[in-house]
């Protein structure tokens, strides 16, 4: 998209080139920009210049420059950067080009200047229709070039626009915009920590926020009642595509609200950013709640443009002979699974590759049967009594998928194995955006090994009011006020409404086994906070790299994100992490002993 024409010039240069238009015509101008491509026609010389709003041809013709511009056109190489006076005028009919936003204008050359010459790029910024980018090694070791492509600078400033439309629409809202710090303290959020020494504090380290949690929390302490953030949060953990080790959110925190009032904010922003990225939703968006959604679903995140709903089939499988399912059975699971319409036309190959998905995800296995005609078919069937077709409501050429054993295990795998057969199936239709809000989250989950309680989200989240009692006789029943909004089985964000009173904050760590003395040394200044009058407050955080992956179409964190990190946490370009000398080591007082760093 071409921005403003505001403020464009400067001493170098009257007009960006991608924003010349034919109501241009007759006007002079002074460009700047790369050469992208260029032809020579045997002395009429055809330069594509390219700055962040698009190409515009430039013709030089040496009739109207003379020999030495017409030279320096001739003889420039790709990359290198020019300055260009000249006139634009209109294209004649037969040279129109209708792929190009410029393509009913050029540029008539009256100079040429070449003030960054290149050498020949690493990498190919400008790429012929069809051919394959470099890999993508290649274009993070030479992002500088890689950030050229019109593609990605389309992203970046897609970016900017949407960045700049949240801080419009929240400042409107009535929230103020407050930085909290880098260099914080240890809290958990569910991921490792970066951690960083201190030179001043020998022993002592800091580290880099996973989120901003504890202070907007104590921003509402302070009465600023509305505060919102564009974020930068660190994590140290596992990288996938969707997943980079720092990474942006759109932080946001208020006062005297309750979970539909944060609901209903986050509706209207995200209502703003997508018309912003050129697509219209409504609001307000589904809901269900976490037990719904994990019983119907098999996960707090489902993706609801189609269907395959889980069902428990354990009544059908109980009273069988079928030792997979007897067994798990006997030790309090249970036998779920989904019909797939028309399933039975996948291929063995294909149903056994879905089952590797669900042993992946930790089920044991998949009981697969199919309807063909008036007969079940499948390992199982021999075992089934003569009502089981009805009961599992199976028509001619559905195939049904089963996974036995608890809900921890089957869960994600039929998670999995939903969305794979969705992918196989073509069940999944383009262009559809279904959001969701998935509510009353468990405020805590068991550990499967220890036993050990652990929060759900984070410990500051607040008990639902009505399970407030549950936390003395039975946690694991206990909701949470949490709230996570979806997209097409993608989280874009996840937010609660907190602990405002110290006693129930101190009730909550104790569950989760932090005991007074832990609580005050890495808490106490959120529970001296809390004491001195806490009014209730609640908020949410947004992924703005997600959200901007997903309204330029990327494939990609890597590609909305200006120098991000590989899957392995790794900057190629300025070669990061790297070691770090000796003498600042001693500073820092640490020291490298063998493959580990400790404080001396």
């Amino acid at each position: 998209m071409t921005t403003t024409k505001t403020n464009e010039a400067t001493t170098l240069r009257s007009r960006r080139c991608g924003s010349l238009r034919v109501t241009d015509a007759g006007s002079a101008v002074r460009l700047g920009g790369w050469i992208h491509g260029k032809r020579n026609l045997g002395g009429l010389v055809f330069l594509d210049l390219r700055d962040r709003d698009g190409i515009v041809q430039v013709s030089v013709d040496p009739a109207l420059v003379g020999d030495a511009v017409r030279d320096t056109a001739a003889t420039v190489g790709k990359e290198s950067v020019v300055l260009v006076e000249g006139d634009v005028v209109r294209r004649p009919p037969d040279g129109v080009n209708r792929e190009m936003a410029t393509g009913e204008i050029e540029v008539k050359a009256r100079s040429v200047r070449v003030v960054g010459p290149a050498v020949t790029p690493a990498i190919p910024v400008a790429r012929a229709k069809g051919e394959a980018l470099p890999s993508e090694e290649q274009r993070l070791r030479y992002r500088y070039l890689d950030l050229r492509r019109p593609e990605l600078q389309h992203n970046m400033i897609l970016r900017h626009r949407l960045l700049q439309t949240a801080r419009r629409f929240l400042t409107s809202e009535g929230y103020l915009e407050i930085e909290t710090p880098i260099l914080t303290k240890p809290t958990p959020e569910g991921a490792r920590d970066y951690i960083v020494p201190s030179r001043l504090h020998k022993g002592e380290f800091y580290a880099l926020p996973q989120s901003p949690q504890l202070y907007k929390q104590l921003l509402m302490v302070s009465g600023f009642d509305r505060y919102f953030q564009i974020a930068r949060c660190f994590r140290d953990e596992d990288l996938r595509a969707e997943r980079q080790p720092e990474f942006t959110q759109i932080d946001i925190e208020a006062s005297f609200v309750e979970a539909a009032d944060i609901i209903r904010l986050t509706e209207a922003l995200f209502v703003e950013l997508w018309r912003e990225g050129g697509r219209e939703i409504a609001a307000p968006f589904e809901r269900l709640r976490y037990a719904d959604a994990m019983e119907r679903y098999g996960s707090d995140r489902p993706d609801l443009r189609y269907a395959l709903e889980l069902f428990d089939a354990t009544d059908v499988f109980a009273a069988t002979e079928l030792g997979i399912a007897r067994s798990a059975i006997a030790a309090g699971g249970r036998v779920r699974g989904m019909r797939v319409p028309n399933g039975a036309t996948l291929s063995r190959k294909q149903v056994d590759e879905l089952e590797s998905l669900a042993k992946g995800a930790g089920a044991g296995g998949l009981l697969r049967l199919k309807r063909e005609g008036s007969e079940l078919t499948g390992p199982p069937a021999k075992f089934l009594d003569a009502g089981a077709r009805e009961r599992l409501a199976l028509a001619d050429g559905d195939l049904a998928l089963f996974a036995a054993g608890p809900d921890r295990i089957t869960n994600p795998a039929l998670d999995r194995v939903r969305q794979d057969v969705a992918r196989v199936m073509r069940l999944v239709p383009d262009g559809v955006l279904r959001f969701l809000w998935v509510t009353d989250f468990p405020m805590f989950e068991c550990d499967a090994a220890t036993g050990a309680l652990g929060p759900t989200h984070h410990p500051f989240t607040a008990p639902h009011p009505d399970d407030a009692a549950l936390l003395d006789t039975d946690p694991l029943r206990a909701r949470a006020q949490a709230y996570d909004v979806v997209l097409n089985g993608m989280e874009m964000g996840g937010g609660s409404i907190r602990i405002h009173d110290p006693e129930m904050q101190r009730r909550v760590f104790a569950l989760i086994g932090i005991d007074e003395e832990t609580a005050q040394r890495r808490f106490g200044f959120l529970l001296e906070g809390l004491r001195s009058g806490a009014p209730p407050h609640g908020g949410i955080a947004m992924g703005v790299d997600r959200i901007a992956m997903l309204l330029a179409g990327a494939g990609s964190l890597r590609d909305v994100i200006a120098f991000p990190k590989t899957t392995t946490a790794s900057a190629l370009f300025e070669g990061a992490p790297s070691p770090v000398p000796e003498a600042d080591l001693r500073a820092l007082h640490v020291r490298i002993d063998g493959a580990a760093t400790v404080t001396s």
